[in-house]
């Protein structure tokens, strides 16, 4: 479950292993010979994450792999691709345009669309581009990969398209690499048919001046029109919806479950047809429940919790053997996420104990009390890898080096964090005894008998995502740290999770973390810099604003930065699962990467036939 910048968030099949090389550009593999699309590809859904939103500008709420790059990505397709099997590269053969060109000491940035067409026979060209952009420019703050003050829009002094061209042109020089893989890989091109404001209603987005007062209003009433529509899983099948479709994949068939149905886009310009009729993706409110249809043999792509295992993993991101009831019928695969996982802390306002979350030294011990290894080695049976720091295992030295782990697993270190700065057990609880700024006290704005009584809501329907919070609370427990959990749907937590402002939660868990997709480049902008669109424990710290700004002004590394986080804990980290997932032995790729977990959990069916 990665909530996709993009939190990108979500356990299914789309797993991955590898590692992000910039500047490196894959191509598309070769169109398969199917000539007649035959049989359908069932997909399971992750426990209780179906998509749920199909307006491809998204915000912090409806920010997850399952609505994004399992559902959206199938029928509009960014501007840019990334991401073909164990690479998350830049793809351009399957992209909507060619590789950007820079001038103007990387001031100046002309894209051309390569002339492929909308469901409805429009092209997408430079107005659909500028459709985007105008949106983006008129009500960034709605969109959770918006950072304030940097990239696209805030960067960009005038966009202009005409024909297959558009030309941007930015504030001072820009990290190619960086803006690539962060910003014009989120471009999404609409069709003409969306910019309404009701049926039949049409308007001025796409076609105004950026940035223009005028082009701002039009576009904001446009966006409120389709965000209402994209309420309502009614209207998904409907013909406006589907005009706009640039994928392999046209929507057939959607209810309020999460059962939808995919068939073949006949126009999609692209160079991989659907080789299958239909795809099927199915819904499943636990674990089991999917275990039992795998069982059953009644779908082709699953999930399994690492409970279910019964062999560990032999190594990371690596599969070890399969179920015994399962091993008949399908091939068990593993492979690494470009994710890291973390619980968000809340340092809102509204939270009662924002006083204490801002203490290093609270963060400190909650972070050391947080057994990693034990929940790897217990739960996931050895399908996970340790988290330190933002930046994702198996990145290239050549962009950030490893991170050790600077807080070790001692309940007894992570006790005396909190009693070496006045705090005692009263009553089971740690209790703040010696108010104030020294050393040896709670600290600034903590006052004298605030107790550590915390609340944690998570995900349900995963069985490893609830042992690890029992895990966790119980050593937390020990150290008189209480925690108050409470479980919610999938959608419904990272939806809470990303109103900060106004819950009262200190910690929420999805139980994955964060993907990076379409944020490509783990420099942290749209998670931990103040006021940034999916910085949703609104986080905020002047020297790692400075810091994560210095890795796409400049040609810095990540590591500065991927030290300083780990050391400062914004963010609770937790092991980061190795996804797991089985696919059925009848099914087959037209190359080598079809079949190949992918690292960005991307779906890709029109590489898949039996």
């Amino acid at each position: 479950m990665n909530v996709r910048r993009r939190f990108r968030l979500g356990a299914t099949l789309a797993i991955s292993a590898s590692s992000l090389a910039l500047g490196l550009t894959l191509a598309g593999p070769s169109p398969s010979g199917a000539s007649t699309p035959k049989g359908t590809i069932t997909f399971a859904e992750a426990p209780q994450t179906p998509p749920n939103y199909i307006f491809p500008y998204v915000g912090f709420a409806n920010f997850s792999v399952s609505t994004l790059n399992q559902f959206q990505m199938l029928m509009f397709r960014p501007l840019y691709w990334f991401g073909m099997g164990t690479s998350p590269a830049f793809v351009p053969k399957i992209s909507l345009a060619y590789s950007p060109q820079w001038s103007n000491n990387n001031k100046t940035l002309v894209i051309k669309t390569k002339g492929w067409k909308f469901a409805d026979g429009q092209t997408v060209d430079a107005q659909s581009v500028m459709f985007f952009l105008n949106l983006y420019k008129a009500d960034p703050k709605a969109y959770a990969g918006y950072v304030p003050g940097y990239g696209i829009p805030d960067q960009v002094t005038s966009a202009k398209g005409s024909g297959n061209t558009v030309t941007l042109k930015f504030n001072k020089s820009i990290n190619k690499s960086w803006l690539l893989y962060n910003y014009l890989s989120e471009i999404t091109p609409f069709p003409n048919s969306w910019d309404i404001t009701a049926p039949g209603k049409t308007s001025t987005c796409a076609t105004g001046a950026f940035g223009a007062k005028a082009t701002d209003a039009a576009c904001k009433a446009v966006e409120k029109y389709l965000d209402a529509q994209s309420a309502k899983i009614s209207t998904y099948t409907d013909a406006m919806w589907q005009s706009g479709v640039d994928g392999p994949w046209k929507l057939q068939a959607m209810d309020t479950l999460g059962n939808v149905t995919f068939v073949p886009n006949k126009k999609y310009s692209g160079p991989q047809k659907a080789q299958v009729a239909m795809v099927k993706e199915v819904p499943f409110s636990s674990a089991a429940a999917e275990l039992n249809a795998l069982r059953a043999g009644s779908i082709d792509l699953g999930y399994v919790d690492s409970t279910q295992i019964t062999s560990p993993a032999p190594g990371i991101g690596k599969a070890g053997p399969n179920i015994a009831a399962l091993a008949g019928k399908y091939n068990l695969v593993s492979g690494l996420s470009w994710a890291y996982n973390y619980d968000p802390l809340n340092f809102a306002k509204s939270n009662p104990l924002r006083a204490v979350f801002n203490q290093l030294y609270f963060r400190q011990a909650l972070q050391t009390a947080t057994d990693q290894n034990g929940i790897i080695n217990k739960i996931f049976k050895g399908y996970g890898i340790p988290t330190y720091s933002p930046v994702p295992y198996g990145t290239p030295s050549s962009i950030a080096k490893p991170v050790s782990n600077p807080y070790p697993f001692s309940l007894s270190a992570a006790k005396k964090l909190l009693t070496s700065h006045g705090w005692a057990i009263k009553g089971g609880v740690m209790t703040c005894e010696k108010p104030g700024t020294s050393s040896a006290s709670c600290g600034t704005g903590v006052a004298k008998g605030t107790k550590l009584n915390l609340t944690l809501e998570y995900v349900s329907g995963a069985p490893a995502v609830t042992d690890t919070v029992n895990a966790e609370v119980s050593d937390w427990k020990t150290i008189g740290i209480n925690t108050t959990t409470s479980t919610n749907t999938f959608n419904n937590v990272i939806s809470g999770c990303g109103q900060s402002g106004t819950q009262k939660w200190e910690i929420c868990t999805w139980g994955a973390g964060w993907i990076y997709a379409p944020d490509y480049y783990p420099s942290g902008e749209e998670l931990l810099m103040t006021g940034a669109g999916s910085n949703n424990g609104s986080y905020s710290n002047p020297k790692m604003d400075t810091i994560i700004k210095a890795t796409f002004a400049g040609n810095s590394t990540l590591t500065k930065y991927a030290q300083y986080a780990a050391e400062q804990v914004p963010t609770l980290y937790q092991p980061t699962q190795t996804p797991i997932g089985e696919f059925i032995k009848t099914l087959k790729g037209s190359n080598k990467s079809a079949l190949v977990p992918s690292v960005l959990q991307n779906f890709m069916p029109e590489y898949m036939h039996f």
